[in-house]
């Protein structure tokens, strides 16, 4: 299989499982846990993009160097051209005469015979080549065409989540909000670190370890699906350095739960936009920054995979989603994914680097040069 067929096989793999999410979604709407078969179906389409946008890149990487080479043998392959034509136009009696005679027409023949094969070999590559860029333009088209129609589906889905989770009645609660305590605690909170201290220092109660926290660094999955920008202490364009991560997604991406959490605080925090405060066992935090929706109530306790919320932002038009979605792919980085997510994991009042905690997988990787 060439590379174009490879990364066109993984992209239709991808594009399967976008289907497949698709057509799950009436059965979630009917499902008593409509939380968790939402979650299920809206996760199942985000890796299915994601899987479907690296198909896109390698694809488009590979139809750049099937160009870059055509044109750096583009003289070469005209005069292969030429010769070839040249070869099938003559009449089969003038190839066999020479002016020079007999001898002459022999050698003529002996290096006919020579150079044919390799002219033919030439052509053979360039067609190759050819239907190569012709099957990446195709799946292009296809991908393109498949995500316009499935776009209002998986939108219809983020809007039944949030009512879903909204009116979620079965979350089981540790301990009873306390608004007074946290707005005053909110409102002194000068930046997230403080803010992060002073509800570690509020001593509720979430019951027994919830499974073996700790046990689990190195192994968590990460709360969503997009792309690291900046690791955890590396100084953005400004100078500044936040003690997490900084990861970019597509509007209205799906922000989960790694572990089994209770919510200590949701809701907006100065200039971060919606922050979601989880305490996985005791002494640990695990902050969510910078969504545009958050689910739950503080003393929820949220099982591992249950929906955080959803990042801001909006897609475009269904008409434009495919074209858009395969430009962005193309260009790889981060184009298409104009939303971040700041995730920070606290023990006590010390943060740590979650590299040490979380494993990437292929769709959500450290930014590429």
């Amino acid at each position: 299989m060439t590379p174009a067929g490879r990364a066109v096989a993984d992209a239709e793999a991808a594009a399967a499982l976008l289907r497949a999410a698709l057509g799950q979604l009436s059965e979630a709407v009917a499902a008593d846990d409509q939380v968790v078969a939402l979650t299920e179906v809206i996760r199942a389409y985000e890796l299915g993009l994601a899987a479907l946008r690296d198909g896109l890149r390698q694809a488009h990487a590979r139809e750049l160097e099937l160009r870059d080479r055509f044109e750096a043998q583009s003289a070469q392959l005209s005069r292969v051209l030429g010769a070839m034509t040249a070869l099938q136009q003559s009449p089969e009696t003038t190839m066999l005469l020479h002016p020079a005679g007999a001898l002459s027409n022999a050698r003529s023949g002996m290096i006919l015979s020579d150079v044919t094969p390799g002219l033919r070999a030439q052509a053979e590559a360039l067609q190759a080549d050819l239907d190569e860029i012709a099957t990446v333009r195709a799946l292009q088209a296809n991908a393109s065409a498949m995500l316009g129609n499935g776009l209002a589906s998986v939108q219809e889905a983020r809007r039944l989540l949030a009512s879903a989770a909204g009116d979620r009645s079965s979350m089981p609660m540790r301990y009873a909000e306390d608004p007074e305590e946290l707005q005053a605690l909110r409102d002194a909170a000068s930046s997230l670190d403080d803010f992060a201290q002073g509800i570690a220092r509020m001593e509720k109660d979430v019951g027994p370890p919830m499974e073996d926290f700790e046990g689990a660094q190195g192994s968590l999955r990460l709360p969503v699906v997009g792309t690291v920008l900046r690791p955890y202490n590396e100084p953005d364009a400004a100078g500044v350095r936040r003690p997490g991560w900084v990861i970019a997604t597509a509007p209205a991406a799906l922000v989960q739960t790694p572990w089994p959490a209770t919510i200590r605080y949701r809701g907006p925090f100065l200039d971060y936009g919606n922050v979601m405060i989880a305490e996985p066992a005791r002494g640990y935090l695990m902050i969510f920054a910078g969504l545009s929706q958050v689910f739950g109530e503080v003393g929820d306790v949220l099982a591992a995979g249950d929906p955080v919320g959803l990042m801001g932002g909006a897609e475009a038009p269904a008409q434009e989603f495919g074209a858009r979605f395969v430009a962005d792919a193309a260009s790889g980085g981060t184009a298409g994914r104009p939303e971040t997510l700041y995730l920070e994991l606290r023990r006590g009042n010390e943060t740590l680097d979650p590299a040490e905690w979380f494993v990437l997988n292929p769709f959500v990787e450290p930014q590429q040069d």
